[in-house]
Protein backbone atom coordinates (compact mmCIF):
# COMPACT_ATOMS: atom_id res chain seq x y z
CA UNK A 1 0.00 0.00 0.00
CA UNK A 2 1.41 3.54 -0.88
CA UNK A 3 -0.03 6.77 0.37
CA UNK A 4 -1.73 8.59 -2.64
CA UNK A 5 -3.13 11.60 -3.57
CA UNK A 6 -6.28 12.75 -4.48
CA UNK A 7 -6.39 13.65 -8.30
CA UNK A 8 -7.17 16.83 -9.90
CA UNK A 9 -9.79 16.19 -12.81
CA UNK A 10 -12.23 19.26 -13.78
CA UNK A 11 -15.49 18.23 -14.34
CA UNK A 12 -14.70 14.37 -12.54
CA UNK A 13 -16.82 14.28 -8.86
CA UNK A 14 -14.68 14.25 -5.90
CA UNK A 15 -16.01 11.13 -4.90
CA UNK A 16 -14.39 9.51 -8.59
CA UNK A 17 -11.30 11.13 -7.40
CA UNK A 18 -11.32 9.34 -4.05
CA UNK A 19 -11.68 5.80 -5.51
CA UNK A 20 -8.99 6.16 -8.05
CA UNK A 21 -6.66 7.28 -5.24
CA UNK A 22 -7.61 4.74 -2.92
CA UNK A 23 -7.42 1.73 -6.13
CA UNK A 24 -4.24 3.23 -7.05
CA UNK A 25 -2.60 3.01 -3.05
CA UNK A 26 -3.76 -0.71 -2.75
CA UNK A 27 -2.47 -1.76 -6.01
CA UNK A 28 0.54 0.46 -6.11
CA UNK A 29 -0.36 1.82 -9.49
CA UNK A 30 0.57 5.64 -10.49
CA UNK A 31 -2.91 7.44 -10.12
CA UNK A 32 -2.50 8.73 -13.01
CA UNK A 33 -2.87 5.17 -14.69
CA UNK A 34 -6.48 4.98 -13.96
CA UNK A 35 -9.46 6.13 -15.39
CA UNK A 36 -11.46 9.09 -14.37
CA UNK A 37 -14.42 8.80 -16.33
CA UNK A 38 -16.90 11.65 -15.31
CA UNK A 39 -21.31 10.85 -14.26
CA UNK A 40 -21.68 8.90 -10.73
CA UNK A 41 -20.53 6.24 -8.67
CA UNK A 42 -21.84 3.44 -11.08
CA UNK A 43 -20.10 4.84 -13.74
CA UNK A 44 -16.65 5.03 -11.86
CA UNK A 45 -16.94 1.41 -10.19
CA UNK A 46 -17.63 0.23 -13.90
CA UNK A 47 -14.81 2.29 -15.71
CA UNK A 48 -12.91 0.93 -12.80
CA UNK A 49 -13.59 -2.68 -12.96
CA UNK A 50 -12.59 -2.57 -16.86
CA UNK A 51 -9.49 -1.44 -15.83
CA UNK A 52 -8.64 -3.64 -13.24
CA UNK A 53 -10.07 -6.27 -15.26
CA UNK A 54 -7.09 -6.20 -17.85
CA UNK A 55 -4.84 -6.65 -14.75
CA UNK A 56 -6.59 -9.81 -14.12
CA UNK A 57 -8.21 -8.30 -11.16
CA UNK A 58 -11.87 -7.11 -10.40
CA UNK A 59 -14.18 -5.24 -7.70
CA UNK A 60 -16.39 -7.38 -6.26
CA UNK A 61 -19.43 -5.34 -4.33
CA UNK A 62 -20.45 -6.06 -0.81
CA UNK A 63 -23.78 -6.77 0.29
CA UNK A 64 -23.67 -5.74 3.90
CA UNK A 65 -20.12 -3.48 4.35
CA UNK A 66 -20.59 -2.82 8.12
CA UNK A 67 -20.78 -6.54 8.86
CA UNK A 68 -18.17 -7.45 6.78
CA UNK A 69 -15.15 -9.23 7.85
CA UNK A 70 -12.24 -10.00 5.66
CA UNK A 71 -8.09 -9.34 6.28
CA UNK A 72 -7.73 -7.70 3.35
CA UNK A 73 -8.05 -4.79 1.10
CA UNK A 74 -11.86 -3.49 0.35
CA UNK A 75 -12.99 0.39 -0.53
CA UNK A 76 -15.69 1.36 1.64
CA UNK A 77 -17.95 4.47 0.31
CA UNK A 78 -18.22 6.59 3.47
CA UNK A 79 -21.12 8.90 4.20
CA UNK A 80 -20.44 11.81 6.12
CA UNK A 81 -22.59 14.56 7.17
CA UNK A 82 -22.36 16.20 4.36
CA UNK A 83 -21.08 14.14 1.22
CA UNK A 84 -20.32 10.90 0.42
CA UNK A 85 -16.33 9.58 0.51
CA UNK A 86 -14.53 7.17 -0.82
CA UNK A 87 -12.04 4.75 1.81
CA UNK A 88 -10.20 2.00 2.00
CA UNK A 89 -10.77 -0.89 5.31
CA UNK A 90 -8.73 -2.97 5.99
CA UNK A 91 -8.37 -5.87 9.18
CA UNK A 92 -11.08 -8.51 11.31
CA UNK A 93 -13.06 -6.39 12.50
CA UNK A 94 -11.68 -4.09 9.97
CA UNK A 95 -10.58 0.01 10.35
CA UNK A 96 -10.13 3.08 7.78
CA UNK A 97 -6.19 2.94 7.10
CA UNK A 98 -6.85 5.41 3.93
CA UNK A 99 -9.29 8.49 3.16
CA UNK A 100 -7.81 10.81 1.28
CA UNK A 101 -10.88 12.82 1.18
CA UNK A 102 -11.20 13.29 4.56
CA UNK A 103 -8.46 12.08 6.62
CA UNK A 104 -10.43 12.39 10.00
CA UNK A 105 -11.98 9.13 9.14
CA UNK A 106 -8.36 7.75 9.52
CA UNK A 107 -8.68 4.87 12.37
CA UNK A 108 -12.45 4.68 12.69
CA UNK A 109 -13.92 1.03 12.72
CA UNK A 110 -16.45 0.78 9.67
CA UNK A 111 -19.04 -1.43 12.11
CA UNK A 112 -19.43 2.27 13.20
CA UNK A 113 -20.14 4.18 9.82
CA UNK A 114 -22.47 4.59 7.22
CA UNK A 115 -21.47 2.88 4.31
CA UNK A 116 -23.86 2.54 1.24
CA UNK A 117 -21.63 1.28 -0.69
CA UNK A 118 -18.56 -1.24 -0.84
CA UNK A 119 -16.17 -3.35 -2.63
CA UNK A 120 -13.40 -5.86 -2.38
CA UNK A 121 -10.17 -5.92 -4.32
CA UNK A 122 -9.94 -9.48 -5.20
CA UNK A 123 -8.14 -11.40 -7.87
CA UNK A 124 -10.06 -13.19 -11.06
CA UNK A 125 -7.55 -16.70 -10.64
CA UNK A 126 -8.31 -18.44 -8.01
CA UNK A 127 -5.20 -20.75 -9.05
CA UNK A 128 -3.12 -21.42 -5.32
CA UNK A 129 0.37 -21.22 -6.38
CA UNK A 130 2.78 -23.76 -4.74
CA UNK A 131 4.98 -22.57 -1.80
CA UNK A 132 8.23 -20.95 -3.23
CA UNK A 133 11.31 -23.08 -1.70
CA UNK A 134 12.87 -20.71 1.05
CA UNK A 135 16.32 -20.75 2.53
CA UNK A 136 16.80 -22.52 6.01
CA UNK A 137 15.06 -20.33 8.75
CA UNK A 138 16.67 -19.66 11.97
CA UNK A 139 15.78 -17.49 14.80
CA UNK A 140 15.62 -17.11 18.56
CA UNK A 141 12.75 -16.09 20.89
CA UNK A 142 13.24 -12.73 22.51
CA UNK A 143 10.07 -12.18 24.41
CA UNK A 144 7.60 -14.24 25.57
CA UNK A 145 4.07 -12.75 26.81
CA UNK A 146 0.30 -14.17 27.39
CA UNK A 147 -3.07 -12.01 28.47
CA UNK A 148 -5.71 -14.32 30.92
CA UNK A 149 -8.26 -13.14 29.45
CA UNK A 150 -9.84 -11.18 26.27
CA UNK A 151 -8.68 -7.44 26.92
CA UNK A 152 -6.43 -8.14 29.63
CA UNK A 153 -2.86 -6.83 30.35
CA UNK A 154 -0.30 -8.77 28.33
CA UNK A 155 1.81 -10.38 31.06
CA UNK A 156 5.56 -11.53 30.31
CA UNK A 157 7.27 -14.68 30.69
CA UNK A 158 10.81 -16.18 30.66
CA UNK A 159 9.42 -19.25 30.00
CA UNK A 160 5.60 -20.95 28.82
CA UNK A 161 4.54 -23.91 28.50
CA UNK A 162 2.59 -24.80 25.63
CA UNK A 163 -0.06 -27.67 25.09
CA UNK A 164 -0.67 -28.85 21.32
CA UNK A 165 -4.21 -27.81 20.12
CA UNK A 166 -4.65 -24.99 22.71
CA UNK A 167 -1.54 -22.84 22.67
CA UNK A 168 0.11 -21.66 25.89
CA UNK A 169 -0.80 -22.19 29.51
CA UNK A 170 -2.77 -19.31 30.94
CA UNK A 171 -3.26 -17.41 27.47
CA UNK A 172 -6.92 -16.13 26.65
CA UNK A 173 -6.52 -18.59 23.38
CA UNK A 174 -5.63 -21.86 25.23
CA UNK A 175 -8.79 -20.91 27.46
CA UNK A 176 -10.89 -20.34 24.19
CA UNK A 177 -11.47 -16.85 26.08
CA UNK A 178 -9.75 -15.06 23.57
CA UNK A 179 -11.75 -11.36 21.59
CA UNK A 180 -11.58 -13.52 18.34
CA UNK A 181 -11.47 -17.39 19.89
CA UNK A 182 -14.04 -19.30 16.76
CA UNK A 183 -17.28 -21.00 18.24
CA UNK A 184 -16.97 -24.97 18.46
CA UNK A 185 -13.96 -27.45 18.27
CA UNK A 186 -11.86 -26.39 15.01
CA UNK A 187 -9.77 -23.43 15.19
CA UNK A 188 -6.72 -23.56 13.44
CA UNK A 189 -4.38 -20.56 13.79
CA UNK A 190 -5.43 -19.46 17.11
CA UNK A 191 -3.26 -21.20 19.31
CA UNK A 192 -0.25 -19.11 18.83
CA UNK A 193 0.91 -16.08 17.63
CA UNK A 194 4.41 -14.54 16.85
CA UNK A 195 5.70 -11.12 16.30
CA UNK A 196 9.63 -10.02 14.27
CA UNK A 197 11.29 -7.47 16.83
CA UNK A 198 12.99 -6.14 13.44
CA UNK A 199 9.40 -4.88 12.57
CA UNK A 200 9.12 -3.14 15.74
CA UNK A 201 12.71 -1.82 15.80
CA UNK A 202 11.51 -0.33 12.65
CA UNK A 203 8.43 1.48 13.86
CA UNK A 204 9.82 2.99 16.82
CA UNK A 205 13.01 4.41 14.79
CA UNK A 206 9.92 6.16 12.40
CA UNK A 207 8.17 7.54 15.44
CA UNK A 208 5.61 4.82 16.03
CA UNK A 209 5.20 4.25 19.84
CA UNK A 210 5.03 0.55 20.01
CA UNK A 211 6.41 -2.52 22.22
CA UNK A 212 5.71 -6.59 22.53
CA UNK A 213 3.08 -5.65 24.97
CA UNK A 214 1.63 -3.71 22.52
CA UNK A 215 1.15 -6.01 19.82
CA UNK A 216 -0.73 -8.24 21.93
CA UNK A 217 1.27 -11.43 20.55
CA UNK A 218 2.83 -14.67 22.40
CA UNK A 219 6.21 -14.86 20.86
CA UNK A 220 8.94 -11.87 19.66
CA UNK A 221 11.21 -13.34 17.71
CA UNK A 222 14.62 -11.88 16.44
CA UNK A 223 16.25 -13.22 12.94
CA UNK A 224 13.80 -15.20 10.94
CA UNK A 225 11.41 -13.79 8.50
CA UNK A 226 7.96 -15.03 10.32
CA UNK A 227 6.00 -14.38 7.24
CA UNK A 228 8.10 -16.98 5.52
CA UNK A 229 6.99 -19.30 8.05
CA UNK A 230 3.25 -19.65 6.62
CA UNK A 231 2.72 -23.12 5.28
CA UNK A 232 5.50 -24.37 7.02
CA UNK A 233 6.37 -26.54 10.37
CA UNK A 234 8.78 -25.21 12.02
CA UNK A 235 10.24 -25.56 16.18
CA UNK A 236 10.74 -23.11 18.83
CA UNK A 237 12.46 -24.52 21.88
CA UNK A 238 11.28 -27.93 22.35
CA UNK A 239 7.39 -27.10 20.74
CA UNK A 240 6.96 -27.82 17.02
CA UNK A 241 4.28 -25.86 15.22
CA UNK A 242 2.88 -24.72 11.91
CA UNK A 243 2.20 -21.58 10.25
CA UNK A 244 -0.73 -20.99 9.11
CA UNK A 245 -1.26 -17.12 7.95
CA UNK A 246 -0.31 -14.24 8.50
CA UNK A 247 -1.31 -12.29 11.96
CA UNK A 248 -2.60 -9.08 10.09
CA UNK A 249 -3.57 -6.01 12.83
CA UNK A 250 -7.08 -5.14 13.29
CA UNK A 251 -9.07 -1.91 14.39
CA UNK A 252 -9.62 -4.08 18.02
CA UNK A 253 -5.52 -3.18 18.64
CA UNK A 254 -6.42 0.24 18.01
CA UNK A 255 -9.46 0.28 20.70
CA UNK A 256 -7.00 -1.53 23.26
CA UNK A 257 -3.23 0.26 22.49
CA UNK A 258 -4.21 3.37 21.35
CA UNK A 259 -5.07 4.67 17.13
CA UNK A 260 -2.59 4.46 14.81
CA UNK A 261 -1.31 1.13 15.03
CA UNK A 262 -3.36 -0.10 12.16
CA UNK A 263 -1.78 0.39 9.10
CA UNK A 264 1.72 0.30 9.91
CA UNK A 265 1.14 -3.49 10.77
CA UNK A 266 -0.44 -4.48 7.94
CA UNK A 267 1.32 -7.54 6.25
CA UNK A 268 3.64 -6.93 9.11
CA UNK A 269 1.60 -7.35 12.06
CA UNK A 270 3.33 -11.07 12.29
CA UNK A 271 2.16 -14.90 12.26
CA UNK A 272 -0.91 -17.42 13.48
CA UNK A 273 0.45 -21.06 14.04
CA UNK A 274 -0.76 -24.10 15.63
CA UNK A 275 0.83 -26.20 18.20
CA UNK A 276 1.44 -29.66 17.03
CA UNK A 277 3.49 -30.70 20.04
CA UNK A 278 3.61 -30.21 23.99
CA UNK A 279 6.58 -28.45 25.48
CA UNK A 280 8.20 -25.83 26.61
CA UNK A 281 10.05 -22.41 25.40
CA UNK A 282 12.00 -20.28 26.90
CA UNK A 283 13.98 -16.62 25.97
CA UNK A 284 16.39 -17.14 24.00
CA UNK A 285 15.31 -20.82 22.73
CA UNK A 286 16.11 -21.23 18.78
CA UNK A 287 13.81 -21.02 16.02
CA UNK A 288 14.12 -23.18 13.32
CA UNK A 289 11.94 -25.05 10.37
CA UNK A 290 11.60 -29.09 10.74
Amino acid sequence: MIDTDLPTAPGVSALTRGLAACLASVTEVPVAELPLPPGNLSSAVGALRTWLAGRDSGLVPIADPTRFQWPGWWIAVVRTADTEVATVAFGTPPGIVLSPQDPALLGRATADLAIPAAYAVASLDPVLRSVAATPDLHGTVEALAIAPAAEAGMQVLEVARAAAGRGLEGDRYAARAGTFTPRGDTRPGYDLTLMAAEVLDELTAAGVAIDFATTRRNVLTRGIDVNALVGRTFRIGDVVCEGLRLCEPCVHLDRLSGPGLLRPLIHRGGLRADVLTDGEIRLGAPIHLV
